[in-house]
């Protein structure tokens, strides 16, 4: 064994073993506990960043520890390889997506390898390949088959320059992310998928998750968003026209002095036909953002369509009004306005002038010429439902609409069906044919993969499918057709890659059904919570469908789910000319701390000038505060890069990076083989004997075997790394203490650094593979058994008793476990320390706290 720890060599060697040996290659062994581990899948961008490092570091270490435990492993990587980067790239870098994309996959391949992490590479895939969208494609023409897909128009964000469709996110102060032209809200056809049809399902059975965090449960209910409320109609009058309206506060119906519609309501539409303001008004909605965020912050307003609506109850006549806080694709497209009871109606009547009625009972503090009573009191002003509560007026009501024809009890969602529709050209092409009639059908299923030709050539506004005329052309029946030239929202690939994970090579099918219902569940799900809503909705979704159509027999996909925390670092800048911020790399900044880490002074290695300190931010690009991965693997080696991600904070909580920090986990990690060097070289070892351990070796011993119980709680029940590796850290204090002189020292000290070494092995696992050759049983690690607790070695034999003379400490004595109160007294009054400060004194008091203090009161 050398006796200078160097990871370099050492990683090099330990991963060659790894990948000649196919260490973690997963089969299916029926009658065996399987353990599924998963880590959200990268996008190839190009380089791994801390984040993804931490994120991989975290599933390795989970997957290793379940190894350790004798238990079936599977973990899996690919690549979320379709989506609209690799198209922006490609036309920065006058390259084709697919040869970006591919290339990027190759790097990055390398640097998860470089990491050490146990990955069963035979079952790679990407999403981009046509040997996984096919499949896709076949499940897609399958739900049409069963009613789930439909098609419809749908209004998008249109740049009318580039002619294309635009991501809220390539919207940019209402305008064109490349063009800059004024966008524009079009309706055009696009393909969804019912998931309304399984809210409900998707609802009741957030209650199944125990392993899932609390929070995602609380944001998915709130997405789906359950309500239960009354649908009524309005009539126009004179006129055969009617429209519906959903409200969770029938409560407040008697309140109703307007109603608002979506600027592209049909009424509304037909009344601006003889109405030039509400046809301005509704151009204008047509070019502002319309999600709900933008529309809770923009300034509310309207135009009065001179319709008038008949209140359902009372029979009086409402002005209906056209609003931009209305969404045509929410509901009806339509609200009944209490501007009494809901502070947006108010501040939208008070704006133009429409009346205001309370017909609820204002609280203590509430006072309606100031803002809206919101609380849901007693009825008031509302004839025979004056007096009622909530709750009976709901009933009341809802009974009365019924009776009259015009109202029901419904259950409403937030949920809206999954638009699938992008028109892009990196995705998966729908799997669609449209007829000259006017219809569409599904593409024969001997005809699927629909192929995305990857040899092309961006122009930067229309996707190549789009432009070439020739790549939709088909047949159906002998009729000429056309191919969808929208692909799928890339969410489609990543709602389901944990499935194919089971089967990725099967070319006969989607899934392996033997295969896919042997390992699914995944057991442990690791990634970010900013994925916690649509992601892991969509994957819930994508599951059931997946069981309906009988490939899955369970009912969700994840089992337990692990949120890491967002990594941050410090962040420099310099006031540029133009009065914005330039960013400075911290690699390029010298610091000066004081004695509490703060940082005094910052300057710039390169010119020596001083720079300003931003305190520490998300690494980003933006502001230029990434750390190469890479980097820091060449200076201190993969372990310490995942002992330090793993120990500076909880998986949960932010990180902060701290070179520091680095340098202490190698410091550390040095220690450990240095312990173990020195052990190698103390001399032959016998197998240990209990019975002969002296008191200091028990206690030593004992040390282990608590910190081997803490470890395994920390690790295998509660996810707190940080804490596990502090435990361990603390026993090394303990081991980096003890001698190696007798034959029992070396016994002890042996069973300490085989469990130090196992419990290490899943955070820095390089340097557990080398180290378990070096000391181990002679099996490989990866064949080893997580270190067992001997409740025998807890068991303690002596006490060590503080003894004080008036609260100050005068002397310790180790007595027996089980010493009576009047052994402890007669061994501590007698202790030639003790005996000086009570000798001339006589005893008042003694105070015994059971095997830990004896405090002498004497004067």
């Amino acid at each position: 064994m050398e006796s200078i720890y160097n990871p370099q060599s050492i990683e090099a060697e330990v991963q060659k073993y790894w990948t000649e040996n196919k260490t973690f290659k997963a089969v299916e062994q029926p009658g065996k506990e399987k353990f599924y581990c998963l880590s959200m899948f990268p996008y190839p961008s190009g380089k791994l960043h801390m984040g993804h490092v931490r994120n991989y570091s975290l599933g390795d270490v989970i997957s290793r520890y379940q190894r350790l435990q004798g238990k079936n492993v599977m973990q899996p990587m690919g690549w979320d390889s379709f989506g609209l980067p690799a198209e922006n790239a490609a036309i920065k870098n006058n390259s084709a997506p697919a040869k970006w994309t591919y290339q990027n996959i190759d790097y990055m391949k390398g640097q998860l390898k470089s990491l050490g992490f146990g990955y069963d590479w035979d079952r790679e895939l990407a999403t981009c390949r046509k040997d996984y969208y096919r499949w896709e494609q076949w499940f897609f023409t399958k739900l049409y088959e069963k009613g789930l897909v439909y098609k419809k128009n749908a209004t998008v964000n249109w740049d009318p320059v580039d002619q294309t469709v635009l991501a809220n996110e390539q919207v940019i102060d209402g305008r064109g992310w490349r063009s800059g032209a004024i966008v524009e809200r079009k309706e055009i056809p696009q393909w969804f998928i019912k998931i309304t049809d399984y809210a409900e399902e998707l609802l009741n059975d957030l209650d199944q998750l125990e392993g899932w965090p609390e929070q995602v449960k609380t944001m998915q209910r709130n997405w789906i968003g359950r309500s239960q409320g009354v649908e009524m109609t309005f009539a126009i009058a004179d006129s055969e026209e009617q429209f519906d309206i959903y409200t969770t506060r029938p409560d407040t119906v008697m309140g109703v002095t307007y109603v608002a519609l979506a600027a592209q309501h049909p009424l509304a539409l037909a009344a601006a036909k003889s109405n030039p303001e509400l046809a301005a008004f509704i151009d204008e909605c047509k070019q502002s953002k319309a999600t709900e965020a933008d529309i809770a912050a923009m300034e509310k307003k309207g135009v009065d369509t001179g319709l008038k609506a008949v209140h359902p109850l009372t029979g009086e006549l409402v002005p209906v009004w056209a609003a931009n806080f209305v969404l045509m694709d929410y509901g009806s497209g339509a609200v009944m306005s209490v501007p009494g009871h809901d502070q947006r109606d108010y501040e939208f009547a008070k704006k133009y002038g429409l009346a205001i009625k309370q017909v609820i009972e204002a609280s203590e503090d509430d006072n309606i010429d100031e803002a809206a009573i919101v609380d849901k009191n007693t009825l008031i002003n509302s004839g025979e439902f004056d007096g009622l509560s909530f709750e009976q007026a709901f009933d009341a009501i809802a009974q009365k609409l019924v009776s009259l024809g015009k109202g029901s009890v419904k259950v409403n969602y937030r949920l809206r069906d999954w638009g699938v529709s992008r028109q892009r050209y990196w995705g998966a092409p729908i799997p669609m044919i449209n007829l000259a009639n006017g219809e569409s059908v599904p593409v024969p299923e001997d005809q699927l993969p629909v192929e995305l030709p990857e040899d092309v050539v961006m122009n930067g506004v229309t996707s190549p499918i789009k432009d070439d005329p020739e790549w939709a052309k088909t047949t159906y029946n002998g009729e000429a057709a056309l191919k969808e030239t929208d692909t799928f929202d890339t969410f489609m690939e990543s709602s389901w890659y944990y499935a194919r994970f089971c089967s990725p090579n099967d070319d006969t099918q989607m899934l392996d059904p033997e295969k896919a219902n042997y390992w699914l569940p995944v057991d442990q799900y690791v990634g970010g919570i900013e994925h916690a809503i649509l992601h892991l909705l969509y994957a819930r979704f994508f599951h059931k469908l997946l069981r309906d159509v009988g490939l899955v027999d369970s009912d969700e996909p994840f089992k337990s789910l692990l949120c890491q925390g967002m990594v941050l670092a410090d962040t420099y800048y310099r006031e540029g000319e133009n009065g914005g911020q330039e960013w400075i790399a911290p690699s390029d900044v010298e610091v000066e701390r004081n004695d509490k880490g703060q940082i005094t002074k910052a300057t710039s290695k390169l010119d020596g000038e001083p720079v300003i300190s931003a305190g520490m931010s998300k690494m980003s690009k933006s502001k230029n505060n990434g750390i190469d991965p890479q980097e820091v693997i060449e200076q201190f080696g993969a372990d310490t890069v995942r002992l330090f991600v793993m120990f500076t904070s909880p998986p949960e909580q932010t990180l902060e990076w701290s070179d520091s920090g680095v340098e202490g986990a190698h410091r550390f990690l040095k220690r450990v083989w240095k312990l173990a060097y020195d052990f190698t070289q103390s001399g032959d070892v016998a197998d240990i004997d209990v019975k002969t351990l002296n008191s200091a070796q028990k206690t030593l011993r004992r040390e282990l075997h608590k910190t081997i119980s803490k470890v395994s709680d920390d690790i295998g029940r509660r996810n707190t790394f940080n804490t596990a590796i502090a435990a361990i850290m603390e026993l090394m204090n303990h081991l980096a203490k003890a001698p190696l002189e007798s034959n029992e020292d070396r016994a002890v000290m042996q069973e300490a650094i085989r469990a130090v070494v196992l419990m290490l092995s899943p955070i820095v696992p390089h340097l557990g593979h080398n180290l378990w050759q070096q000391i181990g049983d002679g099996s490989s690690l990866e064949e080893a058994s997580w270190p067992q607790v001997d409740e025998s070695a807890l068991v303690e034999d002596e006490k060590l008793i503080i003894v004080q003379v008036n609260g100050k400490v005068r002397a310790k004595i180790t007595v027996a476990a089980d010493a009576s109160q009047e052994q402890v007294e007669h061994l501590g009054t007698t202790e030639e320390n003790v005996a000086k400060f009570i000798d001339d004194k006589t005893i008042r008091k003694v105070i015994y706290v059971p095997g830990k203090l004896l405090n002498i009161v004497a004067n």
